[in-house]
C-alpha cells in the first residue's frame, strides 16, 4: 500500500512540473507573437535586393561618396578667382601749387597657374571619382552576398525553429504513448521520467530556436532597411539557389577587390603630378585705371606678378606623394595575390559544400525513414523507449545538419561571388 500511495503523488508532481512548463513556454510564445504582430513577411530575395538598392545605408553611403567625389571632379576644373583692388596714394602729402597730389588707383587682377597645375589637378580628381566607382561596385557585390547570407539565416533559423516545433510534438507523442505504457504496466516509471525529460528538453529547444529566429530577422531588417521588423521568410530561398557555371575565363582583374586597389593606386599616383607642379610659379596678370587729384585725367595701368620658388619647391611633399604611391603599389599587389588565392579557396569551398549537402540530404531522408519505422515498433511495444528517443534525437540532428548545410552553401556561393566580382544570386543592380 505505501508503495502505491508513493506513485500516485510522483506522478502528480510530474504533471505539475508539465503544467508550469508549458504554461512558460506559452508566455514566451504569446509574448513573442506581440512582439511580432507589427511586423511584415520578407519579400523575395530578389525583391528585397532590388528594394535594398534605395533603403540599405551601406548602399547610400557609397552613392554619397560617389556624387561626393563627382562634384571635386567638377570642382577641379574651376579656374582661379580674380581679385579686385582700390589703393589710394599721397593721402595727407602737402599740396604743390595748391593743387592736390592724391592719386586713385583700381586695379583688377588675375592669376593664371603655369605648367599644367590645372590639367594635374583635374586628372587627380578623375582619378579619385574612378576609384569612388570601383568601391562602390564592391559594396554593391559585398552587400548582395551580405544580404543573401542574412536571408538565409534567417531562412534556415524559421525552419530550426520548426523542427524543434515537430521535435517537440514528437515529444508529446512518445509521452502520451510512455504514460499509457505504464498504466498498462508495460513500461517502467523511468521510461516515463525519460519521456518528461525529453518533452522539457524539446520545450527549451522551440525557446532558443524562436529566439534565434527573431534574432536573424531583426538584422535582415536592418541590413536590408527596412522600416518594420520581417516577421517571417515567406519566399524559399536555401534550396532555390542554382548552382553557379563554371568560369574559365576568370581573370584577377575581375575580381572587385583588385579593381578597387587598381583605382586607388592610379589615383594615388596622379597626386604626384599635383605635388610635383605645387612649387611652379603663377603669374598674376593686373589691370588697373588710377585717377589723379590735381586734374580729370586718368591713366591705365598694367602689372605682372610671379611668386619666386626660392625656400619652398614643395621637395618633401613631393617624395610623400612617391612614398604614397610605391605603398599604394605594394597594396596593389598584395591584392592581387589575395584575390587570386581567395578565388581558388572559394571554388574549393562551394564544391565541399555541394557534396557535403548532398550527403546531409541523403541522412536526412535515412533519419526519417529510421523514426518511422522505430515509431511504428514501439507503438506495438517491439522497440524501446530509449531506443526511440535516440532515433529522434538522431532525426533531429540529421534535419539540423542538412539545414546547416544549405546555409554553408549560400556561404561559400557569397564568398565565390565577391570573388569572381559577379553576382551569383542574381542579376547585379
Amino acid at each position: 500500500m505505501q508503495k502505491i500511495s508513493v506513485r500516485p503523488r510522483a506522478l502528480s508532481r510530474g504533471r505539475s512540473s508539465d503544467l508550469a512548463v508549458r504554461r512558460t513556454v506559452l508566455s514566451f510564445l504569446l509574448a513573442t507573437a506581440a512582439a511580432l504582430s507589427q511586423a511584415v513577411e520578407a519579400p523575395s530575395f530578389a525583391a528585397l535586393l532590388q528594394q535594398s538598392q534605395a533603403n540599405a545605408p551601406q548602399l547610400l553611403e557609397q552613392a554619397a561618396n560617389v556624387r561626393a567625389a563627382s562634384a571635386d571632379a567638377r570642382q577641379a576644373g574651376a579656374w582661379l578667382n580674380p581679385t579686385i583692388s582700390a589703393t589710394a596714394e599721397n593721402l595727407g602729402a602737402p599740396r604743390s601749387g595748391g593743387v592736390s597730389q592724391r592719386q586713385d588707383t583700381y586695379t583688377v587682377t588675375q592669376v593664371f597657374e603655369l605648367g599644367g597645375k590645372r590639367t594635374a589637378r583635374i586628372a587627380a580628381e578623375q582619378r579619385k571619382f574612378a576609384a569612388a566607382g570601383a568601391r562602390e561596385r564592391q559594396v554593391r557585390l559585398a552587400f548582395a552576398g551580405e544580404l543573401a547570407v542574412a536571408y538565409a539565416t534567417a531562412e534556415a533559423m524559421q525552419q530550426r525553429r520548426q523542427v524543434a516545433d515537430a521535435e517537440l510534438g514528437r515529444a508529446d507523442d512518445d509521452l502520451r504513448a510512455a504514460q499509457a505504457l505504464v498504466k498498462a504496466g508495460r513500461e517502467a516509471e523511468l521510461r516515463l521520467a525519460l519521456a518528461r525529460a525529453g518533452v522539457a528538453a524539446a520545450q527549451a529547444a522551440v525557446q532558443s530556436a524562436s529566439a534565434d529566429a527573431i534574432e536573424a530577422l531583426e538584422r535582415l531588417s536592418a541590413l536590408a532597411g527596412a522600416a518594420e521588423p520581417y516577421t517571417s521568410i515567406g519566399q524559399p530561398f536555401l534550396a532555390s539557389v542554382a548552382t553557379p557555371r563554371p568560369q574559365p575565363d576568370w581573370r584577377p582583374g575581375d575580381a572587385p577587390a583588385l579593381a578597387s586597389a587598381t583605382a586607388e593606386r592610379d589615383a594615388v599616383s596622379a597626386q604626384v603630378q599635383v605635388e610635383q607642379k605645387r612649387w611652379l610659379p603663377d603669374l598674376g596678370v593686373s589691370v588697373g585705371m588710377r585717377k589723379f587729384g590735381w586734374s580729370d585725367d586718368k591713366a591705365a595701368t598694367v602689372a605682372l606678378t610671379a611668386n619666386i620658388p626660392l625656400f619652398d619647391r614643395n621637395q618633401a611633399g613631393i617624395d610623400a606623394a612617391k612614398e604614397r604611391a610605391t605603398s599604394a603599389s605594394m597594396r596593389l599587389e598584395a591584392v592581387r595575390l589575395e584575390a587570386v588565392s581567395q578565388h581558388r579557396s572559394a571554388s574549393a569551398q562551394v564544391q565541399a559544400a555541394e557534396r557535403r549537402l548532398l550527403a546531409a540530404q541523403q541522412g536526412e531522408a535515412a533519419a526519417t525513414e529510421a523514426y518511422r519505422l522505430g515509431r511504428v515498433g514501439y507503438d506495438a511495444g517491439k522497440t524501446a523507449l530509449v531506443e526511440l528517443l535516440a532515433i529522434r534525437r538522431a532525426l533531429s540532428e540529421a534535419t539540423a545538419l542538412a539545414i546547416e548545410a544549405r546555409l554553408a552553401r549560400v556561404r561559400a556561393l557569397a564568398t565565390l561571388s565577391l570573388a569572381q566580382g559577379r553576382n551569383l544570386f542574381g542579376e547585379a543592380p
